[in-house]
């Protein structure tokens, strides 16, 4: 089972990533699926959705948790019936699961190019295009972009918008951490960030 990485943050806070590569139908033996999601499953045109639904799952029995643990509120965020929080991610080949006693998110973005086009759409690109490498550029902003999603699932709700109440703070490679802040309706709010990269692909987490 190609667990890929385990994190342990704090003594109530862990990271599990999964490296996808098994087939479904590796993926679906030994995982029970409510009804309401064996649906939602079969209802996805991607097979590697699929995969990457079931991972989660796996994911969750590594913690010694189950399917139906999971719920979904109205804005399709998830959280467990224990009370604890939970947050989700999934790209591609890898998927993670972030565990805590406190608010958390979790985001993996495959590092593209595709990235500095919408770059103006959720940072102040200026602060970057002083970046001449090319990769280096890809890798921040990824990371920026990360820091922002896994913020928006901690928050929860549709209405925040990336560019104007969520902010990251500029960091620097070697330190793999930061701080964010939604800044939303006269409050703001600050929370720790954490990053790595492995094969192509950024994990940001925030508490």
């Amino acid at each position: 089972m190609p667990l890929y990485k385990r994190l342990t943050i704090d003594s109530n806070t862990k990271v599990l990533i999964w490296s996808i590569q098994e087939s479904y139908t590796d993926l679906a033996d030994g995982i029970t699926l409510t009804t309401a999601n064996q649906t939602r499953v079969d209802s996805m045109k991607s097979e590697l959705h699929q995969r990457g639904f079931l991972s989660i799952r796996h994911l969750l029995k590594e913690v010694g948790l189950v399917d139906a643990d999971l719920i979904y509120d109205a804005f399709g965020k998830p959280h467990l019936k224990s009370g604890k929080f939970i947050s989700i991610t999934h790209s591609f080949t890898f998927s993670g699961i972030i565990i805590s006693e406190v608010p958390v998110g979790i985001d993996i973005e495959m590092q593209r190019d595709k990235i500095l086009k919408i770059a103006h759409k959720f940072t102040p690109f200026q602060e970057y295009k002083t970046i001449a490498n090319h990769d280096a550029l890809i890798s921040k902003l990824t990371i920026v972009w990360g820091a922002k999603e896994s913020l928006y699932k901690i928050y929860g709700k549709k209405k925040l918008r990336f560019l104007e109440h969520i902010y990251i703070e500029d960091f620097k490679f070697a330190d793999e951490k930061t701080t964010g802040e939604i800044r939303f309706e006269n409050e703001t709010q600050s929370y720790h960030v954490h990053f790595l990269e492995f094969e192509g692909f950024t994990c940001v987490y925030t508490y």
